[in-house]
């Protein structure tokens, strides 16, 4: 009778999309708090705000083609939308705040990736992004799925930031911004002064941090 070939407690496997096996791959990031991060199988356990205000600090959006001598980061455009949010429902409640300020948090480990891009690579990345969008809502007391109206109204929110960002920042015409983001809500000066400029890193990750101890009590 043949044996049963055992196996290799050294090789583990993962399945493929499409059948069989590979060979084991890192797909996990260290962070600097010290966790370990499993991008395809992400623990709420091991998100912590420190390391989400670190990393969107540093990505840069418009692939960084942005006017000015500082990166427009990923996390002054979350500030940014978060506050066209609050602008265009002043009710909003705090966890609808946190969602917003929230909504591009996977990018402190996968990075901003452009539009054009992301519908070349089409699902994988999209599966990627909400499962550790669902850790995320999940570790700040938020349901891992968000309402419809929440979803859509945040998304308004990023539309309307984009446009303010590609017009101001990223040396679209107008015609062309409202062609691919729309008409958006109006930005009050005080704000666009504000949230437009590119800030350094630093004040970029303070903000950050403090507007999110503001709305999650933490």
């Amino acid at each position: 009778m043949a044996r049963a070939r055992p196996q290799s407690s050294s090789s583990p496997t993962l399945p493929r999309k499409g059948g069989g096996s590979r060979k084991e791959a890192r797909a996990w990031q260290r962070m600097l708090s010290g966790r370990r991060l499993d991008l395809l199988d992400p623990s709420p356990l091991d998100v912590e705000i420190e390391d989400i205000a670190h990393g969107l600090a540093r990505v840069a959006r418009w692939n960084g083609q942005t006017k000015g001598p500082q990166i427009f980061s990923v996390a002054q455009h979350a500030l940014l939308v978060e506050a066209i949010a609050r602008a265009r429902v002043p009710r909003l409640g705090r966890p609808g705040r946190l969602a917003a300020l929230l909504h591009d948090a996977p990018e402190y480990v996968i990075g901003d990736m452009i539009s054009p891009f992301k519908a070349v690579i089409g699902d994988s990345y999209k599966a990627v992004e909400a499962r550790l969008l669902a850790a995320i809502h999940l570790r700040f007391g938020l349901p891992a799925v968000l309402p419809p109206d929440l979803t859509k109204l945040i998304k308004a929110a990023d539309r309307n930031a984009a446009f303010y960002e590609a017009t101001r920042l990223a040396g679209f015409e107008l015609a062309e911004a409202r062609r691919f983001f729309g008409r958006p809500h109006p930005l009050s000066g005080a704000l666009e002064r504000d949230y437009l400029t590119p800030w350094p890193v630093g004040t970029a990750e303070r903000r950050f941090r403090e507007r999110f101890i503001s709305l999650a009590g933490a």
